[in-house]
């Protein structure tokens, strides 16, 4: 599949309804009910008789939340991106998840603040926002009204491998092992995935791992959200470089159940907001005024506090050998540092990734590098654009390749040029957005309105409420 990684970027986020020849096959099996074995089980029922799906949490169309996602109600932004994935394969979800208490917020009710200092507007997106459990829950609700759909409570205990195919999955339900032939596995159980163990164990590759320290903490708690309009849907607020490194920021957005759901994120040692006590007063005073307004109201249940060692990818488009009829979505591929909120965008656009894959007349009996390929251009942009950001330090920039350290002064000329630029705030989020590919930013055009922005006086700080 030819074609610039910007070119396929934009190809495999289309709101398009997709078009291509059906594959055709018996049954498919998805491992794992998570958003990103959801949205392939979606994409596999228009290809499938039947599309199985196992999921070790017994849960019914409606339920919102899952044992296996222990960082649920954490905050987890659904990017433009992904909500465009969701609205293409679900046509109409947008407006049926506001009717059920979603928000949808316009660009002049988003406030985006880089050491306090409001951003200019950017790009036209209005942004739905839900809790990640209201968000599944409406995933699953409508993925389960499919006829050839079904869900399976069980563990997935391994999998049945050929001489050069993936043929059957092994589960366990209620104390009972079954076995479900298969034409198409696609394993979704994000980042305990034990996959890698089983084809190394069946004689295949294990792919090769990579890991990114992040040791990101981050504190989440809900706060009522009093009826009437409010100036701010959602706020970010975020430092730049000249803050120090262990500051991650913080966000609040309204979400269903009349609540504000609020978040602040640190690394190392810093856990700011783990208490009540301590995010009601940095909302207050070290952030600015609406951060404030929204710690002013009455705090529903307790911080919920999380942490990830990691960002990490399995690169398996570099295994030489792999079996057919098998591909991998979601965290079981790449899993990022969740203040950039790619997770649930990423898992979306690996859906779409594999509709064009299936759509192309695939040779299912070959391996899918064609989908890896694909999937490989979400997994590089979601990492250029997190996985960079939190390997920069001293150390590691001394041994950056010069080529790589001068990308990185682009980009930083970019971060600061969208704080008073309007056009170059609209590329970048773009790009932050998951709509466009990173490269895109070095744009000529791009470049130069964020080379003369330099010059731009920089409004003052909004301050906090005190």
């Amino acid at each position: 599949m030819a074609g610039s990684p910007a070119k396929r970027f934009a190809e495999i986020g289309s709101d398009k309804p997709p078009t291509g020849p059906r594959a055709g096959m018996g049954t498919a099996i998805v491992l794992g009910g998570s958003v990103a074995g959801m949205l392939a089980a979606r994409v596999l029922a228009d290809h499938a008789e039947t599309v199985v799906v196992i999921e070790r949490d017994a849960v019914t169309a409606g339920a919102d939340e899952r044992r296996g996602v222990p960082q649920g109600f954490q905050v987890h932004a659904l990017l433009s991106g992904g909500s465009r994935q969701l609205e293409r394969f679900f046509p109409g979800f947008i407006g049926r998840a506001v009717t059920a208490g979603a928000s949808l917020v316009p660009p002049d009710q988003q406030a985006m603040y880089t050491d306090g200092v409001r951003k200019v507007l950017g790009a036209d997106i209005s942004l739905l926002s839900g809790t990640r459990p209201f968000l599944e829950g409406r995933i699953r609700a409508e993925l389960l009204k499919l006829p050839n759909v079904k869900v399976v409570t069980g563990q997935v205990t391994g999998l049945e491998i050929g001489e050069t195919a993936v043929t059957a999955v092994r589960y366990e339900s209620d104390g009972v092992a079954g076995r479900e032939p298969a034409d198409l596995v696609v394993d979704a159980m994000g980042r305990a995935s034990r996959l890698s163990a089983w084809l190394e164990s069946a004689g295949w590759e294990r792919p090769p791992v990579v890991r990114v320290p992040t040791g990101i903490n981050y504190a989440t708690a809900f706060f009522r959200r009093p009826p009437g309009e409010h100036q701010y849907g959602t706020a970010l607020a975020i430092p730049s470089n000249l803050l120090r490194k262990e500051v991650g920021g913080a966000v609040f957005s309204a979400v269903e159940g009349d609540r504000w759901i609020a978040m602040m994120g640190g690394y190392g040692d810093l856990r700011p907001g783990s208490t009540a006590e301590d995010m009601i007063r940095r909302f207050r005073t070290e952030l600015p005024e609406p951060f404030g307004h929204v710690a002013a109201n009455e705090m529903v249940g307790d911080v919920a506090t999380y942490r990830q060692a990691d960002s990490r990818r399995r690169d398996f488009w570099a295994c030489e050998r792999l079996p057919a009829r098998l591909a991998v979505v979601g965290d079981a591929v790449a899993s990022f540092n969740p203040l950039y909120g790619q997770g649930m965008s990423s898992a979306a656009l690996h859906a779409s990734a594999l509709s064009m894959f299936l759509r192309s007349s695939p040779d299912l009996d070959a391996p899918a590098r064609d989908f890896l390929a694909l999937q490989r251009v979400i997994v590089d942009a979601a990492w250029q654009i997190s996985a960079s950001e939190d390997r920069t330090g001293p150390e590691e920039g001394a041994r950056t390749p010069v080529g790589d350290r001068l990308a990185r002064r682009i980009v930083d000329l970019i971060i600061q040029a969208s704080i008073t630029d309007t056009a170059v705030n609209a590329a970048f989020q773009e790009v932050t957005q998951m709509l466009r590919h990173p490269s895109t930013l070095a744009g000529p055009g791009v470049v130069w309105r964020a080379w003369r922005a330099r010059k731009n006086p920089l409004p003052a700080p909004t301050p906090p409420l005190g």
